[in-house]
C-alpha cells in the first residue's frame, strides 16, 4: 500500500496536468526510497521501476500498459491486471483472504533477501541512461518540451538557471 504522501504527491500532479508517467514517477521514487531505507531489496534497479509502476496503476494511475512486442506477455497482462484493480473503488474490493496474505508474505519475504545495491544512485543511473538510450532524440526533446509546459514560470526559470550553471561549469573541462 502506498504512503499517504504518495498518494497527494501524485494527486497534485495530476491536478497540475501533469502526464500519468509523472505521476506514476512518485510511486518509482517511494520505491527507491524504500529500498534505499532497507525496508527491502531488488535484484535490479529495473525492478525497483516495475514495483513502482505496478503500485502506480493499483493506485488509479491512467497509465497504458506496454504495447505488444516492448516487453513479455507476462509483464503486459501483469500491468492490464493492476489498471483493472486501481479502476475498482476501494469499497468493491475483496476482503483480504488467506492465500491473498500468504502470497504477499511470501514476495515480502523474497524482496528482504535481496540487496539493497539495486536502487542505488549507480544503478538508477545506469537503468535511467539506458532506457533514454532506447528512444529518439525526437521522442526525448517532445517529452522536454511537455514538461516544460506544465512547470510553471518560478521552477522554470530555476530549471534554466540550473542547465546555465551545468553547461558552464562542463564548458571548463
Amino acid at each position: 500500500m502506498p504512503e499517504k504522501k504518495t498518494l497527494s504527491r501524485a494527486k497534485a500532479d495530476k491536478r497540475a496536468g501533469k502526464a500519468p508517467s509523472t505521476q506514476a514517477g512518485e510511486f518509482v521514487k517511494e520505491e527507491v526510497d524504500h529500498v534505499r531505507e532497507g525496508k527491502h531489496g531488488v535484484r535490479s534497479a529495473k525492478q525497483a521501476v516495475a514495483i513502482g509502476l505496478s503500485k502506480a496503476r493499483r493506485a488509479g494511475v491512467a497509465l497504458k500498459p506496454p504495447k505488444p512486442g516492448k516487453t513479455s506477455e507476462a509483464t503486459r497482462k501483469k500491468a492490464e491486471k493492476d489498471s483493472a484493480a486501481g479502476k475498482k473503488s476501494t469499497a468493491k474490493r475483496s476482503a483480504s483472504t488467506e492465500s491473498k496474505a500468504k502470497r504477499s508474505r511470501v514476495a515480502t519475504a523474497a524482496l528482504k533477501r535481496e540487496s539493497s545495491r539495486g536502487a542505488s544512485s549507480t544503478a538508477m543511473s545506469k537503468q535511467t541512461k539506458a532506457a533514454a538510450s532506447r528512444r529518439s532524440a525526437a521522442s526525448r526533446s517532445a517529452a522536454a518540451k511537455k514538461g516544460a509546459a506544465t512547470k510553471g514560470a518560478s521552477t522554470r526559470s530555476a530549471a534554466a538557471k540550473k542547465a546555465a550553471h551545468t553547461r558552464a561549469a562542463r564548458a571548463h573541462h
